[in-house]
C-alpha cells in the first residue's frame, strides 16, 4: 500500500540502448588511440631494440649507468661501466642503445 511499482514512461529501444553506451565507447576509443595504441608501439620498439643488442654496444640501463655491452646471453647482459669493472644486469633492464663513441665523450 505504501511502496506502489515504478513503471518506466517508455520500454528503452535498441535506439536508446545504444544510445546510453555511446559515451562509454567514444572514452574507449579515446583511450585507445592516446594511451594504450603508443604505449604498444613503444613496448614492440623497444623489445626490437633488446633482439638488436650486440657485443660492444654502447647502452644505458632503466637505472641510468652507462656502459658497454661485454657478454650477453638471452636473460642476462654483462656490462663494462669502467675499465675492468663488469656488472650483470637482466636484458629488461636496459632503456636504450646509445651511439658508438658516446662513452668516450662523457669521460
Amino acid at each position: 500500500m505504501f511502496i506502489t511499482p515504478a513503471f518506466a514512461s517508455a520500454a528503452p529501444g535498441a535506439e536508446a540502448s545504444f544510445m546510453s553506451f555511446l559515451p562509454m565507447i567514444v572514452i574507449f576509443v579515446i583511450f585507445w588511440f592516446l594511451m594504450i595504441r603508443p604505449q604498444q608501439k613503444k613496448a614492440k620498439e623497444h623489445q626490437a631494440m633488446l633482439g638488436a643488442l650486440q657485443k660492444g654496444d654502447e647502452v644505458t640501463t632503466s637505472g641510468g649507468l652507462l656502459g658497454r655491452i661485454a657478454k650477453l646471453n638471452e636473460q642476462y647482459v654483462t656490462l663494462e661501466i669502467a675499465e675492468g669493472v663488469e656488472i650483470v644486469i637482466q636484458r629488461a633492464a636496459i632503456g636504450q642503445r646509445l651511439e658508438k663513441g658516446t662513452l668516450k665523450s662523457n669521460k
